[in-house]
């Protein structure tokens, strides 16, 4: 995000390791700014999420570019199909693979709750739910970028000191609403899964779903938000009607108990 002119004059002094996004990696090397034949090792980092804001071309340019690296890692949250091509692509025939057990990564200080919810009353339910709270912050999450907006000046309007995370944000506007979240102007914050990733901010007694997310992962790194440094949290479900069973689903993989909110 910080201005290219900047980073080409850096990349002027010799430079051991590269960390870039996969937008200004492939606009460095249209500049001749970077090689990576001389690449050893080649990291890709949150691999899911950079597949899902449609970087997939990007990331094969520098994979194919590097042609003399020694290894090659991949760290991803979630293992969607459309990695499996890209596993293929970069990695040997039969890559060495390390999972670790959902039922080992969930912080047992969060009290998980839920709460069955329609969708037209999922916002009148988190506005008195916030009321609740006095002075504790949390976390709020949608699964789309237009999700997050509506209901962030829905509360706005409801008289709710609220920041506004997604996608679709640049980075100056980012760091504006995370600034403002770190020091305490904004009480509370609505984020999509991906532009939350990265967020770390102590002290948060809450989580909010405003619908489950699509995988049981996801739920992870949402609850995982708050109960940090030993601290106790809640995290809270909103679930319509029909998802009773996908509950029960999260539930069990994660071993888990939901109690009603």
């Amino acid at each position: 995000g910080d201005k290219i002119d900047t980073q080409v004059a850096r990349l002027q002094r010799p430079t051991h390791i590269l960390v870039a996004t996969p937008g200004r990696l492939y606009d460095l090397l249209k500049r001749k700014a970077v090689a990576l034949d001389d690449v050893q090792y080649l990291i890709l980092d949150e691999a899911d999420e950079m597949l899902s804001m449609g970087f997939k071309d990007q990331i094969r340019s520098a994979i194919e570019i590097s042609v003399n690296r020694k290894a090659t890692w991949l760290f991803s949250a979630t293992f969607p199909r459309v990695l499996d091509d890209l596993i293929k692509f970069c990695m040997s025939p039969d890559p060495k693979t390390v999972k670790v057990d959902t039922k080992n990564v969930v912080n047992r200080n969060i009290e998980h709750r839920y709460a069955i919810c329609v969708k037209e009353d999922k916002t009148d339910f988190i506005d008195e739910f916030l009321h609740r709270q006095g002075s504790q912050r949390g976390l709020i999450f949608t699964r789309t970028r237009d999700g997050a907006d509506i209901l962030g000046k829905k509360l706005c309007n409801r008289g709710h000191s609220v920041g506004v995370l997604q996608g679709d944000l640049t980075q100056l506007e980012r760091d504006k609403v995370m600034r403002a979240f770190k020091k305490e102007r904004s009480q509370f914050l609505v984020a999509t899964d991906v532009a939350a990733r990265g967020i770390d901010v102590e002290d948060l007694a809450f989580v909010v779903h405003h619908q489950l997310p699509e995988q049981i992962d996801y739920y992870t790194h949402r609850s995982g938000r708050t109960a940090r440094a030993g601290k106790k949290g809640i995290s809270l479900v909103l679930v319509d009607p029909r998802e009773k069973k996908k509950l029960k689903q999260f539930s069990h993989a994660l071993g888990i108990h939901f109690g009603p909110a």
